[in-house]
């Protein structure tokens, strides 16, 4: 009986957190080009056009980044989901993540696990959807 008992108790903990963690993801929703493009213009300002901090700022606003743990990269593969490469995109957003760690430097952090994410196609993905703008007007 008692094994019953804690059986139950434990599904029990595992549908509320799969509960409050599908809350808390439903929370955040899909950049467009368009809310970069104004985050990115209070980000400059509040950063002084200081390259680091505004991105730090950015990525911020965006739900795409904490200070703890650095970029998400599930959100992040998301965003770009319809090249069909999310599991490939969130392992190099994951190593870039931890090769650039440095929590006593989380502008730097933030800009050069960037650049490292970047550099290769994922870079293309980001001026594309960068662009997206333009034909949206």
């Amino acid at each position: 009986m008692n094994h019953l008992r804690l059986e139950i108790i434990c599904w029990s903990c595992l549908l509320i957190a799969m509960a409050v963690s599908t809350e808390a993801a439903s929370v955040w929703k899909l950049p467009t080009a368009q809310m970069v493009y104004e985050d990115l213009e209070k980000c400059r300002q509040e950063s002084q056009e200081e390259d680091a901090a505004t991105l730090r700022c950015l990525v911020k606003k965006l739900g795409l980044w904490t200070d703890e743990s650095g970029y998400n990269a599930r959100r992040i593969a998301k965003i770009f989901a319809g090249h069909n490469q999310m599991e490939e995109l969130m392992l190099v957003v994951e190593h870039c993540n931890q090769k650039e760690q440095d929590t006593s430097h989380l502008d730097d952090w933030a800009f050069l696990a960037y650049r490292c994410a970047t550099s290769g196609q994922f870079g293309h993905w980001v001026k594309e959807f960068m662009s997206q703008k333009e034909v949206e007007r």
